[in-house]
């Protein structure tokens, strides 16, 4: 019988250094979920609130690159990549740079969704959009670390996580409403793993550094917020100006939370790769909402028995789906 070589200290210190980040990374998902419900329930307007989030961290990012060099070096190399793209390694497209849309549209339904079902629902409602779409993901290569074919791991992990998300939202089933509006989140989990593999190859084009990540994520929200003010002009032809904006400080905190974990996820994505990032995120996001839910809950609804059972099944789906990639890498 064959065994698997123990893999390089370095190596797996590498990765689990990568995994315990992209929890943190599932965390601060989570939090800027918390923030962004409240300030489009307190606006009643979910677009006004995304924007608001995106304007925000964009304005954190654009003082940085205005301020760090390497920052403005780092994004004039993602200019160059795409005026004279190149095939193979180091090569980029413009449609590669689109990873805000995604994240566009996650904010929105974190601002549209969790001030009725709760961060907890919506965070295992993504679940199953993300958990699908990273195996896909990695497996076409659109991330940096390339092509990852299936694996019975992998593929037994994403259906455990599927499995936590209709346990944990089957008290649901009785208000189709609430189970409607789990399907945003759903579809915003689909879009995640593709700007989670966007951003990394921006990253790399940008510079192996921190830099990089960072400047991958300036190009993140000047896409996000370029998509949502335009949503944003329509939709304010229809409805009219959103309510008055709060006085509380801590509800535009939702931006520079995106600004941390997306410029993180950039430069984690090219250790651990799309899935396991995911996965890892996925963690966070679970234990972070069930705890937000519990004590400072944005929905007016008790944390019920099918959720924590849910969020102890997904774990167990990281577990299966992350622990042979930390040995075999």
């Amino acid at each position: 019988m064959t065994t698997i070589a123990p893999a390089p200290r370095s190596t797996r210190q590498h990765h689990l250094i990568g995994l315990t980040a992209a929890f943190g990374i599932g965390m601060l998902v989570a939090v800027q979920s918390r923030l962004n419900g409240e300030l489009g329930d307190v606006l009643a307007d979910g677009i006004a609130a995304a924007l608001i989030s995106f304007a925000t961290g964009l304005a954190v990012l654009l003082a940085g690159a205005a301020l760090v060099p390497q920052i403005r070096h780092s994004l004039g190399n993602v200019w160059r990549a795409i005026r004279t793209p190149m095939r193979g390694h180091g090569g980029l497209r413009w449609w590669q740079c689109l990873g805000g849309l995604s994240g566009a549209f996650l904010v929105a339904t974190q601002s549209i969704t969790v001030s009725v079902i709760g961060v907890a629902v919506f965070t295992v409602a993504g679940v199953a959009g993300q958990a699908i779409s990273s195996l896909v993901v990695d497996r076409l290569g659109f991330g940096p670390a390339g092509p990852q074919a299936f694996t019975t791991v992998r593929v037994v992990g994403a259906l455990v996580a599927l499995v936590a998300v209709v346990l944990a939202v089957s008290d649901q089933l009785g208000h189709p409403d609430g189970l409607l509006l789990a399907i945003l989140p759903a579809l915003a989990g689909l879009g995640a793993a593709v700007q989670q593999a966007i951003n990394g190859r921006v990253a790399r084009t940008a510079s192996p550094d921190a830099y990089g990540a960072i400047a991958a994520g300036v190009v993140n929200f000047l896409v996000g917020f370029a998509a949502l003010l335009l949503v944003f002009l329509v939709d304010l032809g229809f409805e009219g100006l959103p309510h008055h904006l709060p006085s509380e400080p801590w509800l535009y905190l939702g931006g520079s939370c995106g600004v941390i974990f997306i410029s993180a996820a950039a430069a984690v994505v090219r250790v651990v790769g799309v899935f396991v990032l995911g996965l890892g995120t996925i963690a966070g996001q679970l234990i972070a909402s069930l705890f937000i839910d519990l004590f400072l809950p944005a929905a007016d609804k008790a944390v019920t028995s099918p959720v924590v059972a849910g969020t102890v099944l997904a774990l167990a789906a990281v577990v299966i789906a992350a622990v042979p990639n930390l040995r075999r890498h």
